[in-house]
């Protein structure tokens, strides 16, 4: 029998992480709350496990014979912190450089809020001048997004507060909570798998706090940029599999003619720009993967804690911040029919 542990688990997933893992391993080894850690590698080709090895023999790594993304690179690590007895366990991105007091804030805000099932932090670029995220927000539109990312004013959002759902690049889940509603959907592979474990939560009945002493540096889009038209495919199969399986039945119709709006407009955008066939892969696959999850969107929606309205209030109600074109379509719509079309 497996003896439990008391340090948090931080699970790190690899992709040809060089010196950006060993870099990320260097500022959680020097903690001021030390974790267990370990690194999930997702069949990496360079030499960063090799070093990870020699540098750091400590360190738990579960090796892949292939990429299984990032919801499958986090899961082993976290199935690994359920049978370690673990009491919290951390998703960290192998590009992100984190603050010496980063885990110990948020372990204080899971100890001292027992109905918060997850925590993140201030995202704050590589270079220091911008944020990346302050939580992550879901829409009326059926789109998620990071709240101020790309700003420049890093205090902006220094109070903590309730969030939609926690970023996957560095944030603590209570383990009791992922053993209620599940782990990541390996179904995502990479992109919004957050979101919907974060979206699950909450239906769950957990909440999502933001906890603006935590925090971390990250070189955003770096591990994403190693994979050709990752984004665009990932996009295009996500958002309407995310929609699928969480949105409340008494709003599936408001919220998804608008994504499917939205992914019309992502279509035409992809093909202007050379990514036509990872676009049109991900929509179909995302027609194969939602009557697929039919069965599990029936689970959650018969195990929920919460109501329709709960959810409907924890939406925006607005476009993300970034939708310019969207933004654009509306308002010209508005000005055609001489009314919104947002609630």
């Amino acid at each position: 029998m497996t003896k439990s542990i008391s340090k948090p688990v931080v699970v790190i997933p690899n992709l040809n992480g060089g010196d950006e893992l060993l870099a990320a391993i260097a500022s959680l080894v020097t903690q001021s709350l030390e974790p267990y850690i370990i690194v999930v590698d997702n069949a990496s080709t360079d030499d960063s496990i090799t070093k990870l090895e020699k540098q750091y023999p400590e360190i738990e790594i579960i090796k892949h014979s292939k990429n299984r993304g990032y919801a499958g690179g986090v899961n082993p690590g976290f199935q690994r912190a359920i049978e370690l007895g673990a009491t919290y366990a951390a998703p960290f991105n192998d590009d992100a450089i984190a603050d010496k007091h980063w885990l110990r804030q948020l372990v204080a805000c899971l100890d001292a809020n027992p109905k918060v099932g997850s925590a993140c932090c201030k995202v704050v670029t590589a270079d220091h001048e911008r944020l990346d995220s302050t939580g992550d927000y879901y829409t009326n539109w059926g789109l998620p997004y990071p709240r101020g990312r790309r700003e420049y004013d890093l205090k902006k959002y220094d109070i903590q507060t309730e969030i939609f759902a926690a970023s996957g690049a560095a944030s603590l889940y209570r383990v009791k909570a992922l053993k209620q509603v599940g782990l990541f959907d390996e179904d995502f592979f990479a992109y919004y798998e957050d979101v919907d474990l974060g979206f699950r939560l909450q239906l769950g009945g957990w909440k999502a706090a933001f906890v603006p002493s935590s925090v971390v540096y990250h070189h955003i889009g770096m591990t994403s940029g190693r994979i050709k038209g990752l984004t665009t495919r990932q996009t295009m199969k996500n958002l309407p599999l995310l929609w699928a399986k969480n949105v409340p039945k008494q709003y599936l119709w408001t919220v998804g003619w608008r994504l499917f709006l939205a992914q019309i407009m992502f279509l035409g955008r992809a093909t202007t720009r050379g990514q036509f066939w990872p676009a049109f892969k991900g929509a179909l696959a995302a027609c194969y993967l939602i009557i697929k999850k039919i069965p599990e969107r029936h689970r959650i929606q018969k195990n929920r804690k919460v109501a329709d309205s709960y959810i409907w209030n924890m939406l925006i109600h607005d476009l993300p911040p970034n939708a310019r074109a969207l933004r654009t379509l509306r308002k010209n719509w508005w000005r055609l029919t001489g009314k919104g079309v947002h609630e």
